[in-house]
């Protein structure tokens, strides 16, 4: 059988391709990632996280995507078979009037969430958002956050979790050290963050070292002067040694953002060798675009040693969905819907 590879993977649309199955088989990747380009139908998604799942010979490799609420919803309208969610905002707003009922909510509504998630063959989740806005920022975080304040945040965020770990699917944390400083959208390029350790230590980290027991962490591709005046953080061993595992403590497996992002230069291999060897585990590829995929399996090499270990941890947190009140449920998601 063909060793892992630390990276997960794009496809590029319905139904994997001959092609993109031949290519799966030959470099099994840890997992795949799905967009709103492969998402039509559960039955369909099903079909698609089986096809991947057999062509690299692993029926528990996990299937991610990023199904936030609000903008950031692979699965929802226009196709009525999956339901519009709320931003993450809308949990602080409530919460702001009814922490109890907040909490309540944020919860209820990801076990909803994780139920249509694992009726499509998906096992991992990019959330929560631990990002804390700050004023002036770019406002590709702004909604995508509980509050522009921490408790908030902290709170709300492991409710939020804790819903898609009771539906069998395991969370991930985004982005780490933190996004919400960025004064630039890193999906076009590259955001230089200028503020000192000390306000990075009292904001932006609180809510990632609350979650230092998570399964899974995503990076910023954010420049932090004050951390690392020459690399993002997805490229820099410092940012990676000495805040995300030391000062913040986060122990679970680091996978980067979408490498295809523009924030990061150079070619798919310098960015793929760069981030490991900077200390991620895992690199993120998410264009479906063949000959890019292909250079980015080259590069990224066997998954073993810790980063293995932390992948083999992560997998074991996905159990089986439990029980949950589903009328209630619905109700805290009906009423923060129309709120």
């Amino acid at each position: 059988m063909t060793a892992i590879r630390a990276f997960i993977s794009g496809c590029s649309g319905y139904a994997l391709t001959e092609a993109e199955k031949q290519f799966f088989a030959a470099t099994n990747p840890w997992g795949l990632i799905l967009f709103r380009r492969n998402c039509e139908t559960p039955d369909q998604l099903k079909a698609l996280s089986t096809s991947f799942r057999e062509a690299v010979g692993r029926k528990n490799a996990p299937v991610f995507i990023d199904q936030e609420g609000g903008r950031v919803q692979r699965l929802g309208p226009p196709n009525n078979a999956w339901r519009k969610y709320p931003p993450a905002k809308a949990y602080g707003v409530l919460y702001d009037e009814n922490p109890v009922a907040a909490l309540r909510t944020a919860r209820n509504v990801g076990r909803l969430m994780a139920e249509d998630l694992v009726a499509a063959g998906i096992n991992a989740n990019c959330v929560p958002v631990l990002d804390v806005p700050q004023p002036g920022a770019h406002e590709i975080i702004g909604s995508r956050a509980y509050s522009t304040r921490i408790e908030p945040i902290m709170a709300l965020a492991r409710a939020h979790a804790a819903g898609f770990i009771d539906g069998g699917v395991m969370p991930v944390i985004k982005h780490i050290p933190g996004h919400g400083r960025a004064r630039a959208d890193s999906h076009m390029e590259l955001p230089v963050v200028e503020a000192s350790r000390a306000e990075l230590a009292a904001v932006d980290f609180p809510p990632f070292a609350a979650f230092a027991d998570a399964p899974m962490a995503m990076t910023a591709h954010v420049v932090y002067t004050a951390l690392d005046k020459s690399a993002p953080a997805t490229l820099s061993k410092k940012v990676i040694s000495s805040v995300i595992r030391r000062e913040i403590g986060f122990r679970g497996l680091l996978m980067t953002d979408d490498l295809s992002m523009k924030a990061l230069s150079g070619s798919y291999t310098e960015k793929t060798r760069a981030a490991l060897d900077a200390g991620c585990d895992m690199v993120l590829h998410c264009n479906g675009q063949m000959d890019e995929m292909q250079e980015v399996a080259a590069a990224a090499g066997e998954l073993r040693g810790k980063a293995a270990q932390r992948a083999r941890a992560a997998l074991k947190s996905v159990q089986r969905p439990k029980p949950f009140d589903r009328r209630m449920a619905l109700k805290d998601f009906e009423n923060i819907a129309s709120g």
